[in-house]
């Protein structure tokens, strides 16, 4: 019986070093420091979900009929992985258009500056 990969030691919570493989079919042993990937620090239940965003080719509606979850559930969890992974959710800010106009009408800046800010989606 195989059991889910640990990632992290049970007694001080610090990241395992993978140093053993074996082959079951002829016993082969290989002993070295080993790399592992990002995906197998996830739990059971992420990988899951992960697996059925990929077969739904990220389509959230789809994920949404497939788990029977909400939006704002697919999205939390995607957040939530994307988050362990180590990478950041954080959304660009969104632009204040009319905040843009209404400073280009009171001639606060001029209008390459606008295009500018609505490109970059930031607004100063």
């Amino acid at each position: 019986m195989a059991y889910p990969l640990l990632t992290n030691c049970p007694v001080c919570s610090k990241a395992l070093q993978i140093t053993k493989l074996q082959c079951n079919h002829c016993q082969t042993t290989i002993e070295n420091e080993f790399e592992v990937s990002k995906l197998a620090a996830l739990g059971k239940e992420q990988l899951h979900f992960i697996e059925i965003f990929l077969k739904c080719r990220g389509n959230i509606k789809e994920v949404e009929k497939e788990l029977g979850i909400s939006y704002p559930t697919v999205r939390g969890k995607l957040d939530e992985i994307i988050s362990n992974l180590g990478y950041s959710t954080q959304k660009k800010p969104e632009v204040d258009k009319k905040r843009i106009v209404s400073l280009l009408e009171k001639g606060e800046i001029t209008a390459e500056k606008a295009i500018q800010l609505l490109k970059e989606g930031e607004v100063e």
